[in-house]
């Protein structure tokens, strides 16, 4: 086995470990609709994912009071859990993560999604136990703010040059930056990864197994 370049891997959730991204992107859209505000474009809307709620709809909605962000906070878990029962895990990702758990990873998520949100999804996925700490963007600062990836890295007792960020939007990356960690892209997820070459990660994944087979020789 090769030696290991990363002791702790933190990923993204939403669009790198979990499918929900059209699902996001629909529900801020009809959630918009429901407030009678413009549409937002799928571009907008799939941008703020990873982002928490104050920042997204800044930017995704930026004709909506402040005053009325708890608003659109509750039409967006009415879609959001009408439908979160279709939604899975990327194919090959519990076999990618008990992999690098075998080779003595630590393994982390930093996400965008409230403590609510991400507790529900790792019961309902069967992940309780994989990961060794997670941080969601109500507990701390938001995605790019080095924060959440800074407590992981305190808690678990390991450094910027021994830790990898792994995630689908230029948030995740620039979060990796901002931090002094490397960084992986996955280009299946919410941004195009035709953006994610001036954060300089690492590598640009474009599926599960690909992600898998480049952290089995490179990680």
């Amino acid at each position: 086995m090769p030696s290991k370049q990363f002791d702790l891997i933190v990923f993204d959730w939403d669009g790198t470990l979990f499918d929900s991204t059209a699902l996001i992107t629909h529900c801020i859209q009809a959630s918009a609709v429901d407030l009678g505000l413009p549409k937002p474009s799928a571009e907008a809307a799939s941008y703020v994912i990873g982002l928490g709620l104050r920042d997204a709809l800044a930017h995704a909605v930026p004709e909506l009071p402040v005053d009325r962000y708890a608003e659109m906070g509750v039409r967006f878990r009415h879609h959001y859990l009408a439908a979160e029962d279709q939604l899975t895990l990327f194919e090959g990702t519990l076999e990618m993560l008990a992999g690098l758990k075998a080779r003595q990873h630590r393994l982390a998520v930093a996400t965008g999604k409230s403590r609510l949100g991400l507790d529900a999804s790792l019961q309902a996925v069967e992940l309780q136990g994989i990961f060794d700490s997670t941080r969601t963007a109500d507990e701390t600062s938001s995605k790019p703010h080095p924060q959440m990836l800074l407590e992981l890295m305190d808690e678990l007792g390991v450094a910027p040059q021994r830790t990898l960020m792994i995630g689908d939007t230029t948030h995740d990356l620039q979060l990796a930056l901002n931090a002094g960690t490397a960084s992986i892209g996955v280009g299946y997820g919410a941004h195009e990864h035709s953006n994610f070459a001036a954060f300089k990660p690492l590598h640009i994944a474009q599926s599960v197994s690909e992600l898998h087979a480049w952290l089995v020789e490179y990680a």
